[in-house]
């Protein structure tokens, strides 16, 4: 049985860690199956030390390049090694981040093109593609002020790329949403947390009703 795949995408201060926690024990009342969270860059530990290189505040000064190819390394050990194997088990994969961050980040913050990171991804990911993408809608300056609010003795070297950055990640996504209809579901994360919580709840149990109870 093949299992489901579940992205959580969005900028910095979307609030994707907050919605992942905060969902995960409301989808486990409502079905049987296994369902697993994890995230990237990281997931499993030879990722999460990748991760630290990535956006360590004294790596400011990495190239492009070699960012895009340390988060495509980073994601093929953590497909290989936890997201493959448990969706050939049937259960559901929930991510904070995949392939949609590369392409808003990468391609688009940093300017090296949507279509040269996607065909990276493609051949990092064998073309495997989420289920379903919550994609948590912030603008960027709200995104970077909770930063500054909420985590601001863990900032990363991604938080100090500068608005500028930023805007153009959160134009990124805006395309990729367009351009996916079917898949991205675009939730409004500047609402209150319960509420982005509620409506990424409904989402996922409407779009899953074979494995979700259904009121």
């Amino acid at each position: 049985m093949k299992g489901i795949f579940i992205t959580v995408e969005g900028a910095e201060g979307s609030g994707k860690t907050s919605l992942i926690q905060g969902i995960l024990p409301l989808l486990k009342e409502r079905s049987n199956a296994f369902i697993i969270t994890t995230r990237e860059p990281g997931g499993i530990p030879l990722a999460e030390r990748i991760r630290n290189v990535i956006l360590d505040v004294q790596s400011k000064e990495m190239d492009e390049k070699t960012e895009s190819l340390l988060f495509a390394a980073s994601r093929r050990e953590h497909l290989m090694k936890k997201i493959l194997p448990a969706l050939k088990d049937g259960k559901i994969v929930i991510t904070d981040r995949f392939v949609d961050s590369s392409l808003a980040y990468q391609g688009v913050g940093r300017g090296l093109g949507i279509e040269t990171i996607a065909n990276l991804n493609t051949f990092v990911t064998d073309d495997l593609e989420p289920d379903l993408t919550l994609y948590l809608d912030i603008l960027p300056e709200e995104g970077l002020a909770r930063i500054q609010q909420n985590r601001a003795n863990e900032i990363n070297r991604l938080d100090l790329s500068g608005l500028e950055f930023h805007q153009k990640v959160h134009a990124g996504y805006l395309k990729i949403a367009k351009d996916n209809p079917k898949r991205v579901v675009v939730i409004d994360a500047q609402q209150p947390l319960t509420k982005v919580i509620e409506d990424c709840f409904e989402v996922i149990v409407h779009r899953f009703p074979k494995l979700f109870k259904i009121n």
